[in-house]
């Protein structure tokens, strides 16, 4: 398939998603009182704009549409996030007017694209428009998305955009996206002896994986200051590896310090509570 040339303005009629990873009160500004602020963002851009459900820290804000309406709607967030900040600045003391922020969740397989050969597209990018562009070297948790982060005014910010959607559109993702999802906020897993795991609601085999891979089989249980040997979470460990069906998982810290076994201070029960769907 021929790549899609388009001019840096955006005139090509071509729908394009772009997805942006937002805090709860961006969220909240977002939206505005009863939902006034996104009705006038999707009416006056005419693009869609959907908000992630959820009670999570992060969610996910999607705009769809024709790229014109994309940039119409990316200049408004823009603006109102910058409203925002002077807002806050007549309260605080500070003198210097902090950049505007966004952060995009790019397909990491279109990530190449956006760095360039030598890092020469960002550079270009970031002297063209005056914009600071910044592309994680880690994937989001469980996903094989990246975060690509816009700061400045919001004019260089909409500059940038616009050049980012040309790139988009030029080199499509390649291979199946699996796309970040925010995780929940945090109800504790409780183990014996009244320790406690924050961990989502809707943990997942791959986070249970995550939980207990890096501990020698007989997982452990955390016991006071001590990691006792426990049957039961040997078999969750086995479920969590036979299920889950990849394993970006090896670059994470271990979830508990192997140091400090010590299976003398055995308690008298060990109890792993976990979600339903997990088990």
């Amino acid at each position: 398939m021929e790549p899609i040339k388009v001019q840096s303005e955006g005139g090509l009629n071509v729908t394009l998603t772009i997805r942006l990873l937002m805090h709860g009160k961006e969220v909240g500004s977002i939206i505005g009182k009863k939902g006034e602020t996104v009705k006038k963002m999707r009416e006056d851009s005419g693009a869609r704009i959907n908000i992630s459900e959820g009670n999570c820290p992060e969610r996910i804000v999607t705009i769809t549409g024709p790229t014109d309406a994309i940039f119409k709607a990316f200049a408004m967030i823009a603006y109102k996030f910058e409203e925002d900040i002077i807002n806050s600045m007549s309260n605080s003391p500070a003198t210097s007017k902090p950049p505007v922020t966004l952060r995009l969740v790019v397909p990491a397989s279109q990530c190449g694209s956006l760095i360039g050969k030598g890092g020469s597209k960002i550079k270009e990018m970031r002297e063209s428009t005056g914009a600071q562009v910044q592309v994680a070297g880690d994937m989001l948790p469980n996903s094989t998305e990246r975060a690509v982060t816009i700061s400045g005014a919001p004019e260089a910010i909409i500059q940038c955009v616009k050049q980012i959607c040309v790139v988009m559109l030029e080199s499509p993702p390649k291979g199946a996206t699996i796309p970040y999802r925010p995780k929940p906020a945090s109800t504790p897993v409780i183990f014996s002896g009244g320790q406690v795991r924050a961990d989502p609601l809707g943990a997942s085999t791959a986070n249970l994986s995550l939980l207990l891979q890096h501990q020698p089989l007989p997982a452990y249980t955390i016991q006071g200051q001590y990691a006792i040997p426990h049957p039961d979470l040997s078999k969750l460990h086995q479920l969590a590896m036979q299920q889950t069906p990849f394993t970006p998982l090896g670059q994470t810290t271990p979830a508990f310090p192997a140091a400090g076994l010590d299976a003398s201070n055995q308690a008298s029960t060990h109890e792993l509570t976990i979600p339903n769907d997990a088990a």
